[in-house]
């Protein structure tokens, strides 16, 4: 028993300082690659940077109370908080603010709300809860079914307007019920539907299908341009970099080098070298959560664990394909890197949830 507490009690203490080190790496470049927008747009260079700190202190509150906290309390509400994430994502499509044609915030006051953001939480959270509730039946036929059909509601409405959240959403949803059954046949079946699923979405907006094309072929189309310059980026770094703050790409050749594209900012100041060390903390990271899922005492700590595990290496893996190209541009962000509030903000409060799985379960096996 002395053993497996030890374990995780080496987890608390590197996935704390792996998300502390994540979490300066992002601020540090997200100064560098926003520095020009903030000084053309508002006259600060340190816009971004300022923004992103405060929601980085308030990230890590989060984190330090989540932390603190009983989780199976957190998924015995669970329910509630997947209910709440539906009426935010359907307040979202009619009163929501619409930024760079898409409809995805809600103002509170002077702060602005993705709730697309807190619909992974919910989710994650919510499917820990169904997943034990009915662990008996995990082997039975209908199990995909009724959880899949579950989550339909937040994927639907997420992805009215956010397809790319809502791939995350449905990839979490297939890990944990991986994690929960071991079967592999029906996964077949699973990866299937998901796959006309996302069919369905992409035909449903004509300016997705544009998307595929500028994908396969960027130097016809005016759109494909971020991906071009992005490509310059990456191309012209080399193995180390042309060092911090010298890129070119982002004096407005790369559009919201501070979003989406800031891998390649990372590439071009960097270089490889620089591209390798962050991808490394993030494989770390994800290690780190795959052990501590491994040596929870309870199913609900594996799922959650799993579940953040899912969130991180999907939205990586999508960033930096589109980064470089692999696959069409799905407009998502590089986690604890890219600028964002909201989901940064949300992000840390994940790993907070992931230290009280890991402090709770250290506690119980004393």
């Amino acid at each position: 028993m002395k053993k497996e507490g030890t374990r995780v009690s080496g987890t608390d203490v590197i996935l704390l300082s792996l998300v502390l080190g994540l979490a300066a790496f992002g601020l540090v470049m997200l100064l560098s690659a926003s520095e020009y927008n903030g000084r053309v747009r508002f006259g600060d260079s340190a816009y971004y940077f300022k923004k992103q700190l405060f929601a980085t202190a308030l990230g890590l509150l989060v984190m330090y109370i989540v932390a603190g906290m009983e989780y199976r309390i957190l998924v015995k509400l669970a329910p509630w908080g997947y209910l709440l994430s539906m009426v935010l994502s359907t307040a979202v499509l009619f009163v929501g603010q619409e930024i760079n044609g898409s409809r995805r915030w809600l103002n509170l006051g002077p702060l602005s709300f993705q709730p697309s953001e807190f619909s992974k939480l919910a989710v994650i959270l919510f499917l820990a809860w169904e997943i034990d509730r009915t662990k008996k039946s995990t082997f039975s036929p209908g199990f995909m079914i009724k959880i899949m059909a579950t989550l339909f509601p937040v994927v639907a409405l997420v992805g009215s307007n956010n397809l790319s959240t809502a791939i995350i959403i449905l990839g979490i949803g297939c890990v944990l019920i991986f994690v929960s059954n071991p079967r592999y046949l029906p996964f077949a079946g699973l990866g299937a539907a998901g796959v006309g699923l996302v069919a369905v979405f992409l035909a449903a907006e004509s300016y997705r299908l544009e998307r595929l094309a500028i994908w396969r072929e960027p130097e016809k189309y005016e759109k494909g341009f971020q991906t071009i310059q992005g490509l310059y980026a990456i191309g012209s770094g080399g193995i180390f970099g042309k060092g911090f703050g010298k890129s070119i790409q982002k004096l407005g050749f790369v559009p919201e080098a501070q979003n989406d594209m800031i891998f390649s900012v990372i590439c071009e100041e960097q270089g490889i070298f620089g591209a390798g060390f962050l991808i490394f903390l993030f494989i770390l990271l994800l290690w780190r959560l795959c052990v501590l899922a491994l040596h929870c005492r309870d199913l609900q700590g594996t799922l959650i664990c799993s579940g953040i595990m899912a969130h991180l290496a999907i939205q990586v893996i999508l960033n930096i394909a589109v980064v470089t190209n692999t696959i069409p541009n799905t407009g998502i962000t590089l986690p604890f890197v890219s600028y964002g509030g909201t989901s940064v903000m949300f992000l840390l409060g994940e790993m907070g949830l992931a230290l009280s799985v890991s402090s709770h379960n250290r506690r119980g096996s004393a």
